[in-house]
Formats: C-alpha cells, structure tokens, sequence
C-alpha cells in the first residue's frame, strides 16, 4: 500500500505551520509540566534549525498540507560518557486526524537516517513520563526508556 504523504526538509515556507504545530505541542504538554510559564512561549528558534544545514528538520506533507514534524539536532554529550556527541530528537508533532498511521514513524525513521549519514550513532529524546502514548510511538521506532529525571518545586 502507497502512503498518501511524504517526508520532506522543512523550508521557511512552512515556518508558519511549523509555528502553529509548536503551540499545539506545548498546550498538549501543559497540563504534564507545571513549571511552563503561563502564556504564549515558545521553545524552539524553528527558522534557525531550517537554515542549520548541521541540524535536520523533518515534516510530512499530504496533499499540499503540513500534517507531521520533528526535528535531530547535535547535543554535546556528557563528558563522562562513552560517545561525544548525540542526535536530539524533538518537536515531533502529528495533526491528530493522522495519529495512528505511521506518519511519526516514518519522521523518526528519517531522522534515524539523517543522523546515521551525518555520523551520529547516540541518539536521545525526552518525553513526559505520564505522555503513555508518546512512549509506546517512540518504543515502536525502537528507543527505550533509559533515564528518569525528578523534580523538587
């Protein structure tokens, strides 16, 4: 079976969507993390990451529209551990109509890709722990929970 989307480079011409999926990720991510500020924020600089020929932004595309994104960019690893370097993945966001289907499969898959090519074999992301569906997507594409991180506040 044919998949009806494609996986892309992001350019500046989706920047507005682009912008419009960041929001949507962070009023899914409110309700899990108290210490957001309140109001409009922002967490990513998604125009310098689409110029950065060092980072890679992905996103589905279905019949001329945006439905799916995610990002690798370089992280400098701990000092004390066995790699220097690591791809970070974030920004994954799926238009929920097409939740289900594979498209944040295929993002991840390609920013796999991505980070293999540009000499990367570590790569991370972070999830909340109570985000039980972003786990098992993420699980599906092969990563597996390694560190907890616990807050006082």
């Amino acid at each position: 079976m044919d998949k009806d989307y494609i996986i892309r480079e992001a350019t500046l011409n989706d920047l507005a969507v682009l912008k419009d999926f960041e929001q949507e990720i962070i009023a899914a991510e409110r309700p899990m993390d108290p210490t957001l500020k309140p109001g409009k924020i922002s967490y990513y600089d998604l125009a310098e990451y689409i110029e950065d020929k060092n980072k890679c932004v992905l996103v589905a595309e279905s019949n001329g529209e945006l439905i799916a994104s995610g990002y690798a960019i370089p992280k400098t690893a701990r000092h004390y551990l066995n790699h220097d370097t690591y791809a970070y993945l974030g920004f994954m966001y799926t238009v929920p109509q097409w939740r289900g289907k594979g498209v944040n499969k295929a993002i991840v898959d390609g920013l796999k890709k991505w980070s293999k090519a540009a000499g990367y074999t570590e790569l991370r992301l972070t999830v909340y722990n109570v985000n039980e569906g972003a786990i098992r997507a993420y699980e599906k594409a092969g990563f597996k929970r390694h560190f907890i991180e616990m807050r006082l506040g």
